[in-house]
């Protein structure tokens, strides 16, 4: 049965953080864009009359009930992730500017 060495375990303690945080950087990205998309139809859909400002309000409202299960989920999957890395921040990093 294969073993891993002392400086294989230390080289993947290092990898598997920095590609977790170029993951999360690029979702990161990938939301952030979806959502100014979304903002961009709002207002555009709101100049032009598809939809009243109560509907855009009724609406937030009803996903502000839904944000606190999201946040719950989040913060127990924050548990997992390994954001005091310096590998970790350095893929982040580079994951939102190169996503």
């Amino acid at each position: 049965m294969p073993s891993i060495s002392t400086l294989e375990a230390e080289i993947l303690g290092l990898i598997v953080p920095f590609i977790i945080g170029l993951l999360i950087g690029l979702l990161l990205r990938k939301i952030i864009s979806v959502g100014l998309i979304i903002l961009a139809l709002v207002i555009v859909l709101l100049a032009v009359g598809y939809i009243r400002p109560e509907q855009v309000s009724a609406f937030l409202q009803m996903a502000g009930m839904y944000a606190q299960e999201a946040v719950n989920r989040a913060n127990q999957i924050s548990a997992f992730i390994p954001y005091s890395s310096l590998t970790f921040i350095i893929g982040f990093v580079i994951g939102i500017i190169k996503g």
